[in-house]
């Protein structure tokens, strides 16, 4: 044990401890703000928007600090203001959609109605109509295909039958609807099988949910074809947006791994497709992408760095994913606050060149979203000489920074979008397929072919 009677150690042994103290309340703000981040994205609104009264409070706040003075930044910010008291929706019945089939059911009085007291015939003069919606279960039908055969009484050469239906699914008990309705049914209104299998069996029909799941397969393949012109297409496009999401996957064997599936947006042709990979590495995207020639707008994965080095793909960055950072920098640091109000700056840029042809959203871009870029870049630059760089508002300073160039990009042309939102929410639609139940015939030793789904396509939103 030191001599803490010498003044000199017993300095060296405060400054130690001051420098222990110091790195254990960095750890604790750390891990407390993880903790925030993660109740908030568990337990809160999905929404990142921030309250503008919270930021302009923030931004006052910052203007009373000592430091370099900067341009007052207008609160317009294009995010939903708040409101004392929000319009009520209407309320009372809406109208029945016009497009379904009406049944007219005609009540009559009776006969001994019809006279009047004093003997006259009463007559009618007009009626109450009231509408009811009501639903009629779907119906089974078994569908007989009687193919004719012919043969000749004298010669007995031969049988000639009429040739079978196409068939989606060849030898399959099931017809197309019904085929459909099962898929609908699992990818589009995430019912489980086994709840399927329960709802066919109160209409008397007996499938069992290994049968279900066999027919999700063989569906799959019979779409195979088509997920792959679409992937040609959608592969043709100059400019597309990517983004990726796990899920869990049950193996062959028992058990479960983390399993990806990766959105690839057409944004201006309006298409989409999914691929699916049993784990996060590049190869993944590479070769799905091995063809693609243009710009593609993702999140700063790693794994898509091969691509942009070869040259013939440019990288656009996503604004929303460096804002997000910023985000939860400023629920523990008011120091992000010009940051943020910067950003949506941007936005509101955006959303007012949203119904602008691409020239003239260019030209937009380039008159104001341009010096925004400029002001955001000279608080980048001050907060990067001052912020801790472990801090949460110092990692969102270093994704800024080595994004810059691709975050840029945007503003040169009107077609491109700020951000790749658009295929960040189909990945999480696509996710939102529970887990189990997406990837049961998934397996490891024919992907592509016995996925449930190895290429799910999809119309664009």
């Amino acid at each position: 044990m030191p001599d803490v009677t010498d003044l000199a150690v017993a300095r060296a042994l405060i400054a130690t401890l001051q420098d222990e103290l110091t790195k254990v309340q960095r750890e604790n703000a750390s891990l407390r703000h993880q903790l925030d981040v993660l109740c908030q994205r568990l337990f809160g609104k999905k929404s990142e928007r921030v309250d503008p009264r919270q930021l302009q409070l923030a931004l006052e706040q910052l203007a009373n600090e000592p430091g370099p003075v900067t341009e007052p930044i207008e609160m317009d910010s294009g995010e939903t203001p708040v409101r004392g008291h929000a319009r009520r929706r209407p309320t009372g019945r809406r109208p029945l959609p016009a497009h379904l089939p009406r049944r007219r059911v005609e009540i009559d009085v009776p006969d001994s109605d019809k006279t009047c007291a004093c003997g006259q015939a009463r007559t009618r003069i007009g009626e109450t109509v009231t509408s009811k919606l009501e639903y009629e279960p779907a119906s089974f039908v078994v569908i007989e295909t009687a193919r004719a055969k012919y043969a000749c009484a004298r010669c007995h050469a031969g049988v000639v039958e009429a040739p079978a239906p196409p068939q989606a699914v060849e030898r399959s008990l099931a017809g197309e609807g019904l085929l459909a309705h099962v898929i609908v049914s699992k990818y589009v209104d995430h019912l489980p099988l086994y709840r399927l299998e329960g709802i066919l069996a109160r209409e008397g029909i007996d499938l069992s949910r290994t049968t279900l799941c066999d027919w999700v397969a063989d569906v799959a393949t019979a779409l195979a074809p088509i997920g792959e012109q679409l992937r040609r297409e959608v592969v043709a496009a100059d400019y597309l947006q990517t983004d990726d999401t796990s899920v869990t996957v049950l193996g062959d064997q028992g058990g479960s791994f983390k399993g990806r599936l990766w959105v690839y947006l057409d944004p201006l042709g309006q298409q989409v497709a999914f691929d699916a990979t049993a784990t996060h590495e590049r190869d993944g995207p590479a070769a799905w992408l091995a063809d693609f020639r243009g710009k593609l707008q993702a999140d700063a994965y790693a794994g898509y760095d091969g691509l942009y080095q070869s040259g013939q793909v440019l990288e656009i960055g996503c604004l929303a994913h460096a804002r997000r950072r910023f985000v939860e920098a400023f629920a523990t640091d008011g120091a992000a606050a010009l940051t943020v109000a910067l950003i949506q700056q941007l936005y509101h840029v955006e959303r007012a060149a949203a119904d602008l042809t691409p020239d003239a959203r260019r030209a937009l871009r380039q008159e104001h979203a341009v010096p925004l870029l400029a002001q955001l870049k000279a608080e980048r630059d001050r907060l990067a000489s001052t912020v801790l760089p472990k801090s949460p508002l110092g990692d969102a300073v270093r994704y800024l920074t080595n994004q810059w160039e691709a975050l840029q990009r945007f503003v040169d042309d009107g077609r491109l979008a700020i951000d790749n939102n658009r295929a960040d929410a189909a990945s999480g639609i696509s996710s939102g397929m529970p887990p189990a139940r997406l990837c049961r015939a998934m397996r490891m030793g024919g992907w592509i072919e016995r996925i449930s789904a190895p290429t799910i396509v999809a119309d664009a939103a």
